[in-house]
């Protein structure tokens, strides 16, 4: 038997597994797949393990809905914070958390009687060099200007990891794309050796953007942090917006901040408890 607690963040969900006094589940790609099922499972985006650090107050594991293991995700890891804050594994309002991508910093904003209102994260510095991004091509970093031919469209993609790999695409209009049919396209191009997140934008104005999502290993998602870093980067490199903006997605909005004083980008957005179950 598991028990889980099934968490979101703007409408992307996973089922949360605390490890810290229990072993890690022997299979869990295989446990990702069947849990996030949402006919035959518990339905979900994936799984998030909670398990023991070494160097970190914290270690995130993310297995996709199909089975694919995560280096990270940004509206997981708020929802990460937020659990091991309201099951009492930590007192900490601060928090280091260890991901595939490395050690990340968690603020936890909390009001009155320990209600968390929203968590902060910082999420690094946005990497541009192809080859750790990574993106097969000859051009110079940033990549601003990756042209693929789809089907009937030709794509300008920017392309960004922030501990995953993105392909930000700008449209004027996000209702004149079929991103169940794009999406896969993209993700699976042999030009993304680790396959990619696919970022549609619509520049709303100079402090606004408007997304939809393909994540890598999921479909399409209502909301995908790292995606809506990426997004922000993309925006400022090549001119559209400032470097705070708000990120409309499907299931919310995300403030994020690609701040000039550490080349860091700082994601705040909400993270709630859905139910707690057993399997």
């Amino acid at each position: 038997m598991i028990e889980f607690i099934k968490m979101q963040g703007l409408g992307n969900d996973y089922l949360y597994i605390n490890c810290i006094n229990n072993r890690e589940p022997l299979f869990p790609e295989e446990l990702a797949k069947r849990l996030s099922n949402r006919h035959f499972g518990v339905g979900a985006d994936g799984i998030i393990l909670i398990c023991n650090s070494k160097i970190a107050d914290f270690k995130m594991r993310i297995f996709n809905a199909d089975g694919s293991e995560a280096e990270m995700c940004g509206n997981g890891i708020r929802c990460f914070a937020k659990y091991v804050y309201d099951y009492r594994l930590t007192d900490k309002k601060e928090l280091e958390i260890e991901t595939l991508s490395g050690v990340r910093n968690v603020k936890l904003n909390i009001l009155n009687k320990n209600i968390i209102e929203s968590v902060t994260v910082d999420m690094g510095e946005p990497i541009l060099h192809p080859v750790k991004i990574p993106v097969l091509t000859r051009d110079e970093p940033p990549i601003k200007d990756l042209k693929i031919a789809i089907k009937n469209k030709i794509f300008t993609i920017t392309c960004v990891s922030m501990g995953n790999p993105h392909a930000v695409i700008r449209l004027h209009n996000l209702d004149d794309i079929d991103i169940h049919e794009y999406g896969p396209l993209i993700e699976k191009r042999s030009e993304f050796p680790n396959r990619t997140n696919v970022e549609f934008i619509q520049i709303k104005d100079r402090e606004r953007i408007k997304m939809r999502v393909w994540e890598r290993g999921a479909g399409e998602t209502l909301a995908c942090g790292t995606g809506a870093c990426a997004a922000t980067v993309s925006s400022v490199l090549n001119g559209y917006t400032n470097r705070n903006v708000i990120v409309e997605l499907l299931g919310g909005e995300l403030s994020v901040d690609w701040k000039e004083s550490d080349n860091h980008v700082y994601m705040t957005g909400p993270a709630t408890t859905v139910f707690r179950g057993r399997i």
